[in-house]
């Protein structure tokens, strides 16, 4: 290993224990916030191949987009022809861009399957119980969300989201086990015809996950409406590891939900949207009221045989659901695009597997200070890969993730907080094969692969390095939209973030602040755990409910 400036030796890590799920943390690490690969799991450090599973797409589908099957009371006239690219006079209700848990529940809600409460449920919340009451035999969706949610309170700020969550798992952060208070109707003359547009099969990103890794969450929380991940587990005779579940179960569940539900001809799979304009249509006739806005939604589909097909549909309202995993973030250095350098884990599982890297390579170099990072270190470690792991903030500041992680729940990335911590000084180490660089930042990559550092003192430091990982999170694509979506965030002079500038939308609707016809749901507004992004699918289903029943004949 070429080295100016020599690390310290150390000793060896054992592989961390498998440990449960923490509370308010429902998604997998790095998820749905690159459109390469979130970073997998850790859990189970042993590779194995992941999951193949199965599109929803129906044989001689691929390539052309459903008509989605209209129920009786919302039949369209003049039916758009199933081809891409095809016509028609009358624009879909609604299309749905993203197929991750935000769009499937979503669909599912607009199908015509409806949440009343049962007759005999009695909820934990002495407040929430008595507002329920207030209105027997009323569905959820026609009730007044606003009036619902109001007290509560939980591991999230989105109203909606909370009183869905506390509908579905009405005592689940206190250890409970009381069932939901939920029975669901499927009524076919409530739905609204829709279509779902994503990359990848439904469930989107989850599939591009290592199939083995264990979500950091409980499974259960990673559950959609009626049909709990614990029952379909058992079906499919799999179990969980510590009450948390593969990543491969989780994207197969969400597959598979949607077949079970019968959902199929709703999801158009390996779609692309290039485009989502939208404008004014003509009045229908003197004195009507003003129009909704119309959206035109463009991109293609790849086939079987990869021939793509573009295709252009109207709709009146459009729901971006596609997460935030679309663009890793980047250093922007001179050298970031040399071809040892990587923005995902997955680089790193196919370094080893064809021996590129190896106990007797020079180091990976690590970038970022996060969970997808320390997934990076823990994998490097089973496979005894040296790694120099860089990042910019100090060992003990709180804002780190490992700060807010119950240390007896993940004593995993605990131990590598102490090892960015220990082998951060110029002293002999227990940690073999690790070096620790705080506060260090990357300043260029060369062609030979040495990678050149500032250290806190303003002095450069030059290490040899095999391969790069710049983990260090990612952004949503909203490329396709007028502006890249920036008029549309909480402050449009800042870079759409989840967690810091999501899009600005009405709390009780989903509907954007600045576009009528416009909703956003899950990371997009805000909503980053698989357990809440279901109460935004419910403000938008009962948003849209509203609209088509007010939409003259």
């Amino acid at each position: 290993m070429k080295v100016i400036f020599l690390a310290p030796p150390s000793a060896r890590l054992f592989p961390a224990p498998e440990i449960p799920g923490l509370p308010g943390l429902s998604h997998p690490l790095g998820s749905p916030r690159g459109n390469v690969r979130p970073a997998p799991l850790v859990g189970s450090l042993t590779p194995v191949s992941p999951r193949g599973l199965p599109s929803v797409l129906h044989p001689g589908q691929s390539g052309r987009l459903p008509a989605p099957r209209p129920p009786p009371a919302t039949a369209m006239s003049n039916r758009r022809k199933d081809h891409l690219g095809a016509s028609s006079s009358e624009p879909l209700p609604v299309i749905i861009i993203g197929n991750g848990p935000s769009g499937i529940c979503l669909s599912y809600l607009l199908s015509g399957y409806t949440p009343y409460v049962r007759p005999d449920a009695i909820h934990p919340h002495p407040l929430l119980q008595r507002k329920l009451s207030e209105a027997p035999g009323v569905s959820i969706m026609d009730q007044d969300l606003d009036y619902l949610s109001e007290g509560l309170e939980g591991r999230c700020q989105s109203p909606v989201a909370l009183l869905f969550d506390a509908l579905l798992r009405p005592d689940t952060d206190f250890g409970g086990s009381v069932e939901s208070v939920l029975t669901w109707r499927h009524q076919k003359e409530r739905a609204v015809p829709h279509l779902v547009l994503g990359r990848n099969p439904p469930g989107g990103a989850w599939h591009s996950i290592e199939g083995s890794m264990v979500t950091l969450s409980q499974g259960e929380w990673m559950g959609l409406p009626d049909l709990q991940v614990k029952d379909w587990m058992c079906k499919k005779r799999r179990g969980l590891r510590n009450s948390r579940a593969t990543a491969g179960d989780i994207a197969h569940y969400y597959s598979d939900y949607v077949i079970k539900k019968d959902l199929s001809h709703n999801f158009v799979s390996n779609a692309v949207v290039t485009a989502v304009e939208w404008g004014t249509p003509e009045p229908r006739s003197p004195g009507a009221r003003d129009p909704s806005p119309l959206f035109q939604v463009s991109g293609f589909v790849t086939a079987k045989d990869q021939s793509q097909q573009s295709f252009s549909l109207s709709a009146r309202s459009v729901v971006l659901a596609t997460g935030t995993s679309d663009s890793p973030a980047r250093l922007g250095i001179p050298g970031e695009a040399l071809p040892f350098v990587h923005h995902d884990l997955s680089a790193l599982e196919a370094a080893t597997r064809a021996g590129t890297v190896s106990p007797s390579s020079d180091p990976v170099l690590i970038i970022g200070a996060g969970l997808s990072a320390a997934d990076a270190v823990l994998y490097a470690h089973h496979y005894n890969v040296p790694v120099i792991h860089a990042f910019r903030r100090p060992v003990d500041d709180p804002g780190l993730v490992f700060n807010q992680l119950p240390k007896m729940l993940y004593p995993e990335y605990h131990k590598v907080h102490q090892m960015m911590r220990e082998q951060s000084i110029l002293s002999p180490s227990p940690y073999e094969g690790y070096r620790s660089l705080p506060e260090h930042q990357l300043l260029l990559l060369k062609e030979d692969r040495q990678a050149v550092f500032r250290d806190p003192q303003g002095l450069q430091k030059v290490f040899g390095v095999a391969l790069v990982l710049v983990l260090i999170g990612s952004h949503p694509d909203l490329s396709f939209l007028p502006g890249a979506g920036a008029d549309l965030t909480v402050d449009p002079n800042q870079p759409l973030s989840a967690k810091r500038n999501p899009i600005e939308v009405d709390p009780f609707t989903y509907q954007s602040i600045h576009q009528e016809g416009l909703y956003a749901v899950g990371p997009l507004a805000g909503d980053n755990f698989v357990r809440f992004v279901q109460g935004g699918a419910l403000a938008v289903a009962s948003s849209l409910l509203r609209k088509e029943a007010r939409k003259p004949p």
